[in-house]
Formats: C-alpha cells, sequence, structure tokens
C-alpha cells in the first residue's frame, strides 16, 4: 500500500483537528456556581450544561456555544434588561427556563434578545415566562425557533407588554411548534423574508400575528384563537396562508391589507366578528376555505379586485358578505348555506347566480326576525322580484356558479373536536 504525500497527510490531520474542535469540550454548571463564568472560560463550539436550579444572572453569549438545560434550570433575568443577549452566529439554547426580563420597552428589554448578525441561532423547547418580549430577532439569518412556550407580562395592559416573538430585517427565519399567550402581538413580523411559520398556537393576544413589508413567507398549520384580531398580514406579498384554524377573535380572522399575488388557501375560519377582512388586496387566490358561524364571513373594500375566489364554504355566517364597492365584483363556485336557487339539470351547480347583499339581506340585517321566514315562498319570491329590478340592487359579490353542498362538510366538525 502506497503511503501518502507528506502534504496529503498535513490536510488530513487538519482536517481531523477542525472536527475535533467543532466538537467541543462540554462544562457542567451546578446550582451555586455562575453560568456567565463558564460561558467566560468555554471556547467556540463548546457545550454548557447547565444542572436544575435558580439562577438569577444576565447572560450575554459572545461566541459559538450551546447552552443546554438538565433537570429545568431558571435563568432569572430580576427584572432587569435582557435575561440572555446572543452576540455571535451558531448559539444554540436548549431545555431552559428563561424568566423576568426588564420592562423597558424603548429598551426592547427580551427574555432572549437575538441581535444582528447572530446568524443561525437555535432556540429549542425553552420556557420565557414573564418577559416583556419573549424573544427579539434583528437581522439575523435562518434562525429556528422550535417547540418553545413563551408567556408574557401577564398583569400588564395590553399596551405595556412586548410581542412573544419579534422578527425584524431577518431571512430564512422558522418558527415552527410554539405556543405564545398575554404577550401584545403574538408574533410581530417586519421586513422579513423568506420564513416559515408552522404549527404555533397563539391565544390571549392582541394580534396572533401583527405581520408587514415582508415577502415570500408561507403561515401553515398555526392555531390562533381568543386574541382581538387573528392573522393580520399587510403590506405584503406571495404569501402562502394555508391549513390554519383561526377562531373565536374579537375583531377578524384572517386579515388581508394591502397584500398581492398570494395563496389563502384551506383556512378554517369560524366564530369571528369577520372571518375575512380585505382591503386593497389583488391578484390573490383565495380557495378550499371554510368560512362559518361568523358574525360577518368576508367584509370586503378598498378595490380588493381580480382576486380568484373559488371553492370557499360559507356557512352560517349572520352577515356572509359585507361589500363596500361601486360595482360587482365576480367570484365563482363557491357553497353559500343562505343560497336558495336549484339544480334542475343535477349539476350540483344553482342554476341562478347567489348574490350577496340583495334586497332580503338588507331586510334581515334592519329586522332579525325576518329569519324565521328564511325558508318561507314569500321571502323566495321576494328575492326573485328583486332580481328583475335592477333599481333595487346594488353593488355586491356574485357568484355565478355556487355550489349546491358544502366541499368541507367535515370540517367544522374535526375542528370542534381538536378544541
Amino acid at each position: 500500500m502506497s503511503k501518502l504525500p507528506l502534504a496529503a497527510m498535513s490536510v488530513v490531520a487538519t482536517a481531523l483537528m477542525q472536527a475535533f474542535a467543532a466538537a467541543g469540550a462540554t462544562l457542567a454548571v451546578y446550582p451555586g456556581q455562575r453560568v456567565s463564568a463558564a460561558i467566560d472560560a468555554a471556547r467556540a463550539g463548546d457545550t454548557i450544561v447547565i444542572h436544575g436550579g435558580h439562577y438569577v444572572e444576565n447572560l450575554k453569549i459572545a461566541k459559538p456555544l450551546t447552552l443546554r438545560g438538565e433537570g429545568h434550570p431558571v435563568i432569572d433575568g430580576g427584572g432587569a434588561g435582557d435575561v440572555i443577549r446572543v452576540a455571535s452566529p451558531d448559539v444554540t439554547i436548549s431545555d431552559l427556563a428563561v424568566f423576568d426580563s426588564g420592562a423597558d420597552l424603548t429598551a426592547q428589554n427580551a427574555g432572549i434578545y437575538v441581535q444582528p448578525g447572530s446568524d443561525r441561532a437555535r432556540i429549542d423547547h425553552c420556557e420565557l415566562v414573564y418577559n416583556l418580549f419573549g424573544m427579539w430577532i434583528e437581522h439575523a439569518a435562518d434562525v429556528r425557533i422550535t417547540g418553545n412556550v413563551i408567556v408574557g407580562k401577564r398583569d400588564f395592559l395590553s399596551p405595556q407588554r412586548g410581542n412573544g416573538i419579534q422578527l425584524y430585517n431577518t431571512t430564512g427565519a422558522q418558527i415552527v411548534g410554539n405556543a405564545i399567550s398575554y404577550t401584545r402581538d403574538g408574533i410581530y413580523v417586519d421586513v422579513s423574508h423568506h420564513a416559515l411559520f408552522k404549527n404555533n398556537v397563539i391565544h390571549n393576544v392582541r394580534y396572533g400575528t401583527h405581520y408587514m413589508n415582508s415577502y415570500y413567507n408561507v403561515w401553515d398549520g398555526n392555531r390562533v384563537y381568543h386574541n382581538r384580531g387573528g392573522l393580520a398580514i399587510m403590506e405584503a406579498r406571495n404569501q402562502v396562508v394555508k391549513n390554519n384554524e383561526v377562531w373565536g377573535n374579537t375583531d377578524q380572522g384572517i386579515m388581508l391589507r394591502t397584500v398581492q399575488d398570494s395563496v389563502v388557501e384551506n383556512n378554517v375560519v369560524s366564530e369571528n366578528q369577520r372571518g375575512f377582512f380585505i382591503y386593497d388586496a389583488e391578484y390573490n387566490t383565495i380557495r378550499d376555505n371554510v368560512v362559518a358561524d361568523n358574525a360577518v364571513g368576508v367584509h370586503l373594500w378598498g378595490g380588493s379586485v381580480h382576486n380568484d375566489v373559488a371553492g370557499n364554504d360559507f356557512i352560517g355566517n349572520h352577515e356572509q358578505i359585507r361589500y363596500v364597492a361601486a360595482s360587482d365584483v365576480a367570484w365563482t363556485g363557491n357553497y353559500w348555506s343562505n343560497y336558495f336557487g336549484w339544480d334542475k339539470r343535477s349539476r350540483g351547480v344553482g342554476d341562478i347566480p347567489y348574490t350577496a347583499n340583495d334586497l332580503v339581506d338588507r331586510l334581515t340585517w334592519r329586522v332579525p326576525m325576518i329569519n324565521v321566514l328564511m325558508n318561507s315562498p314569500a321571502l323566495q319570491s321576494l328575492r326573485l322580484i328583486a332580481q328583475q329590478f335592477p333599481l333595487m340592487n346594488v353593488p355586491s359579490v356574485v357568484d355565478q356558479a355556487p355550489r349546491m353542498r358544502p366541499l368541507h362538510a367535515a370540517w367544522t366538525r374535526q375542528m370542534e373536536q381538536s378544541r
């Protein structure tokens, strides 16, 4: 067997040394010791294992390290500043309880603050409790925030709280499987692109997400409930909003404001004041959603045109569409639970268009008791008569091919079982 040349052997040796250095050493911290002392002593690539106990410290991590908890250790910020500040790329924090940051909104005090340049930060399975901001992540690429529980300063009034997770000027973030409650907004996103927000649970905040100026992001499989607003997506484009369950919010379930070129599909939006609030939204695809049992199914206005709205089920909303515009807008192929047309040819599609906001709708808004006569021949005749007299009509959403049966009859039952 031939021997390797000396230069090649040197390269192999260097590679092995780098591999061992990357693996790093493991340092242990026990109650009565200082975590900050271990951070100072550690070298880049080391792991610090923090054993169960109560550590009253404010930590700064300025080198690539892993902090891992064992036995539920608590890092207590003592009500001042950030509890943990990340100031280096390639930092991992897992299995810690992070408690009691400062309360200065101007200083943006946080349980964990990921400062600019701290790319590839990993924060996994931590409990962040009674912090002003749960996490503040600024100008960092490819962060991963997974499986954390975030509960804000619950005794503060909402305007005095910070947000659960704040993203500013980031790219490639993945925010997955987190539970957020009692913050100001759940996830606040500004100027952040190519991110994934998946399987998060957000409740008892102002907006589940407060979101603007951000592009090419995915919202998938989140459960957002009992907030003022569910998903508030504004001044954005190229979004995918899918498979979310949004219910019981006192204002809108999903807001699309100044949104273009996006896909909103397979969501269940129910029991909100307004299921969808759509304002100044163009060239979007809104399909295969269930919009059920809201006070208003869709509030549509502000030049929201050129949208492809098809295959949705509008079921049992007190007011299916609240539409403010100067001319009709065409949707097609949706199911409307208050449609009283017929299907003589058994195609599954109504023979006459569905028109929201017709004369009968306006009568029932003014005199709700008329709803008890909704299936009566008199009201059905009144709808038909109104269609023959254009002067009685107002601009409306018109579905030329309304479906006779819902496409997703089991969805509402599935959602109720999952709660």
